[in-house]
């Protein structure tokens, strides 16, 4: 076996010690291995470019039977092993920057010569140098760096190529061979981007091609880059900005990276952006650098629409492409006009927003964010930003800046299309900045015009009036001294939008004198600018006066303060003006105040002969849905006397208001509209006219329309509040009819005889009458007067289950009409029935549930009349919840529900009894 004989030697020993510290694992480049084995060669007396030697060399040493395994023989190992790794592939003859394809093309450059390439590196020298002792011509960073590594290692320094220890270390710029070296370099990087131009000019594209070309011309831009004004000059920068533009699909992202980073890397060009500086100083730089042209790189690629393309990547596939498009813009940003550009560009700034806010990927949101801090600093961006939802500039603006500068904000915000959350943005951030433009004549319209439109979101009303921005529009509305009617509809407006929303404005200062908006002198002063405002105005005016109205804080006072001044005169012509915005909006307040004075109000349609307009109104199908609504809302709110509701009104009308809410009912799973609701709610009332005072007449009416079954039908689960609350009382008011002509058939009967008493309350006679226990006598189902053969009495309890406290009172009053008559010999068999129809256990559930005393007191009424009878006082006498119901009304209720619970508690036995009188009763009608 052949062994590997080492002389030990002071070069040997150098090379010992060398191997070892890389052996301690610390980083090496490929200079200081080159040294080494130059070294090693030396010492084993081979050629440093043998490379099939050494490897013999390191095999013989790694299998030598008779060498220790000490750790430096260990790291010696390592070493030669780390560095045959690096050296196991054969060396490029040639600098690995350039990469030859054209073998066949007379025009490409020859190789390097072998001087050209520094033996340490075996790359093109860019700055050769040569050691003074040795005369050998090295890469000076390459040579500087292995005499450090000499000194580190506590050796003396060596040429690597000759081995022999240098005293000196001085070093000499090889001119002659930098010259050669620099033109063999031009001639390449002339090939290159001549070659890239071919490739990126082929019909079709090749992406092979394509990808090569932008490897090429990105190498030239970064290594040599005094060298760019040669792309420059070539048009490379058009035709990649050109194919990214015609060919952006076809290349995909990841070519679509390479060429933005390019792009980027030619954006670098230092030499161009001096044309920015002057003609002159372009002159001169031209005549030091005769490829130069005035037009920048960058300005090629800004006309070119690169800031679009760069845009575009932004939702790129890859990170790759996302971050140079980044990065790209971002050098872009340097300029003013750049800046506005890349902000006016659709969708810029909301996809840099998002990429901003994405945390997942760091370093592309720092970037974004950057490119996003330099695009706020120019003041022509700032409508651009804020459309994008990025306010920090226009809200920094509006606090920081000059008056101007803040009614110029102002004003952009009064033209802007804001989405919900800008608008509470904005207002939180800016309202009360103009709120005090407002006391300036130069932004008064401005800031009318922000504050209206911050006003049209309903959420910023509470914002608003927090900075106290009624008192200042109340000023400009009111304000004598300013003809302006376009100010005053702005302040309008904006008022108008503030008190559409009760809840908010009712106890802020509406004038300087601390009142509110629902003031008497405050609503007079409205009233008085509807004789006196243009017609859009006054549409504006009674907004406010409708939004005030509606209140449920406010509303009973604003009707006061109108009607009390005769102020209704104002808004009754309003009511046939020939605008339909007009009519809607005076037809709306007018419903608003039937609500509080119904009396006053009808007086008024009276005096006026106004009367029939309502009538007309609802009829008429040309009108719009809002105002026959309304119509209809307020015919149902008047009180109107038993002559005019027949005058008025009449069967027709009773006719095609029972068709049409049958109609609606027919729908399936309808939904209405606010409207349509309205309507419902204005037909029911209607109809309740109708029950109020019945005489024969009537009383046919309700027959003919089966009043009691439409009436039933409003009480299901779909109807509004207020639709069921109406159905209950015309049930209760039918119900109490038939009850008292029942009441009145119990006395003698009269000439009439019996028999036609109760026809009147149960209809035609039949032939087998079958006795109704509520009536005593043959009901059917067409006497519409009787709940329980209209089968009302289960919609009535289910009703009792309401969340409006409202129904529940209605829907009590209606089944309280059947116990009304408790000393009657069928009184058990009402309470009977009420019983197998749930009646009595939804009272009872009811009562121990309420919280008003008026619901309480109703409740306990008809719960101490059921218990009258035995049967049902003995089944509840240990029902614990109604005994602690009882108690606590008898302790705490009115003086009526004390008497209610002390009677109720008796009959439970829960309390002696001060007289028989009740107990006897019942048990005579057992």
């Amino acid at each position: 076996m052949k062994l590997a004989q080492f002389k030990v030697t002071e070069n040997e020993e150098r090379v010992r010690c060398t191997l070892e510290k890389e052996g301690e694992g610390r980083e090496s480049s490929k200079a200081v291995q080159s040294g080494i084995v130059m070294d090693l060669a030396r010492a084993l007396g081979f050629d440093p470019g043998d490379r099939a030697e050494f490897c013999n060399q390191v095999k013989l040493f790694k299998n030598d039977p008779f060498r220790s395994h000490s750790v430096p023989e260990r790291r010696v190992l390592m070493s030669l092993e780390r560095i045959l790794s690096n050296w196991s592939v054969e060396p490029v003859t040639v600098t690995p920057n350039w990469d030859f394809e054209i073998v066949d093309d007379a025009a490409a450059p020859v190789f390097a010569f072998k001087s050209f390439l520094c033996p340490l590196t075996k790359e093109v020298m860019r700055d050769p140098v040569v050691v003074l002792e040795s005369s050998q011509a090295y890469e000076r960073t390459a040579i500087e760096y292995w005499f450090e590594r000499c000194i580190q290692d506590g050796r003396e320094p060596t040429c690597p190529i000759t081995g022999t220890v240098l005293k000196s270390l001085e070093l000499k710029p090889n001119i002659g061979l930098a010259g050669a070296i620099e033109e063999w370099v031009g001639r390449v990087v002339e090939y290159q981007i001549k070659s890239a131009v071919q490739y990126l000019s082929e019909e079709p594209l090749s992406v092979d091609h394509v990808e090569r070309a932008l490897d090429h011309v990105y190498k030239v831009s970064e290594e040599h880059p005094t060298r760019r004004y040669i792309i420059r000059n070539a048009g490379v920068v058009l035709l990649i900005v050109t194919v990214l533009s015609n060919n952006s699909k076809t290349i995909g992202s990841h070519l679509r990276s390479k060429a933005l980073m390019t792009l980027l890397s030619i954006a670098k060009d230092e030499e161009s952006r001096f044309a920015k500086f002057g003609r002159v100083f372009s002159l001169r730089f031209s005549y030091f650098m005769p490829g130069y042209v005035k037009q920048s790189p960058s300005k090629i690629m800004l006309e070119r629409g690169i800031t679009r393309l760069a845009v575009h990547s932004l939702i790129g596939s890859s990170e790759k492409e996302r971050e140079y498009a980044i990065k790209l813009l971002l050098e872009f940003c340097n300029d003013e006009d750049c800046c506005v550009r890349i902000a006016s560009e659709k969708g810029a700034l909301v996809l840099l927003s998002s990429i901003a806010g994405n945390m997942e990927y760091p370093s592309l949101s720092n970037s974004a964010e950057e490119v996003l801090s330099r695009i706020e600093r120019v003041e022509d961006n700032v409508q651009c930003l804020a459309a994008a939802g990025r306010f920090g500039p226009l809200i920094s603006r509006l606090h920081d800046g000059s008056v101007g500068v803040k009614i110029d904000m102002a004003s952009l915000v009064g033209r802007m299309t804001l989405t919900n959350s800008c608008k509470e943005q904005i207002a939180r951030q800016g309202a009360r900045v103009f709120v005090e433009l407002l006391s300036s004549q130069e932004g008064r319209g401005p800031s009318l015009q922000a504050l209206y439109n911050l006003s049209a979101l309903d959420g910023n009303a509470t914002i608003l009036i927090e900075s106290s921005v009624l008192a200042p529009l109340i000023e400009v509305l009111f304000d004598e001294l300013d003809p302006s009617y376009d100010l005053k509809s702005l302040a309008a407006s904006t008022i108008a939008n503030i008190v559409s929303k009760p809840g908010h404005w009712e106890l802020a200062s509406a004038d300087k004198n601390g009142n509110p908006m629902q003031s008497e002198i405050i609503v007079l002063r409205l009233l008085g600018l509807l004789n006196c405002l243009s017609s859009q105005c006054q549409v504006t005016v009674l907004r406010i006066l409708c939004g005030i109205a509606s209140s449920p804080q406010a509303s009973e006072l604003v009707a006061s303060h109108i009607m009390s001044e005769g102020g209704f005169r104002t808004v009754l012509p309003f009511l046939e003006h020939p605008e339909v915005e007009h009519r809607v909006v005076a037809f709306k307040l007018t419903r608003l105040l039937s609500e509080w004075s119904s009396q006053n109000i009808a007086n008024e349609l009276r005096l006026s002969n106004k009367l029939t307009i309502l009538k007309e109104k609802l009829l008429n199908n040309q009108s719009t849905s809002d105002e026959r609504s309304d119509a209809a809302q307020i015919l149902s709110n008047l009180s109107l006397s038993a002559g005019e509701v027949q005058n008025l009104l009449g069967g027709d009308f009773v006719e095609r208001t029972a068709v049409t809410l049958k109609n609606q009912r027919r729908v399936p799973n309808a939904r209405f509209s606010h409207t349509a609701s309205g309507m419902q709610e204005g037909l029911v009332g209607l109809l309740l006219h109708f029950t109020r005072n019945l005489d024969q007449q009537s009383l046919n009416m309700v027959r003919e329309n089966r009043l009691m079954a439409i009436f039933c039908e409003q009480l299901d689960y779909t109807s509004k509040p207020k639709v069921k609350r109406l159905a209950a009382i015309g049930l209760k008011n039918l119900s109490e009819f038939g009850m008292s002509v029942t009441a009145r058939d119990s006395k003698p009967p009269s000439s009439g005889g019996f028999c036609s008493s109760l026809v009147l309350v149960c209809g035609r006679g039949a032939s087998q009458p079958s006795t109704c226990p509520i009536h005593n006598g043959a009901c059917d189902e067409d006497s519409q007067l009787c709940l329980l053969k209209s089968n009302c009495i289960k919609p009535l309890v289910d009703t009792l289950n309401d969340n409006d406290t409202d129904v529940q009172l209605a829907a009590v009053d209606a089944l309280s009409t059947l116990v009304s008559d408790y000393t009657s010999r069928s009184f058990k068999r009402v309470v009977d029935e009420l019983e197998q129809l749930g009646a009595v256990d939804s009272l009872i559930t009811l009562f121990t549930e309420v919280r008003t005393e008026e619901l309480r007191e109703k409740t306990i009424w008809m719960i101490e009349k059921i218990l009258r009878v035995e049967s049902m006082s003995n089944r509840h006498a240990l029902n614990h919840s109604l005994v602690r119901g009882l108690v606590e009304a008898f302790k705490h209720g009115n003086t009526n529900t004390r008497k209610h619970a002390q009677d109720a508690l008796t009959l439970l036995k829960q309390l002696s009894g001060v007289s028989g009188k009740t107990s006897s009763q019942t048990r005579a009608q057992r």
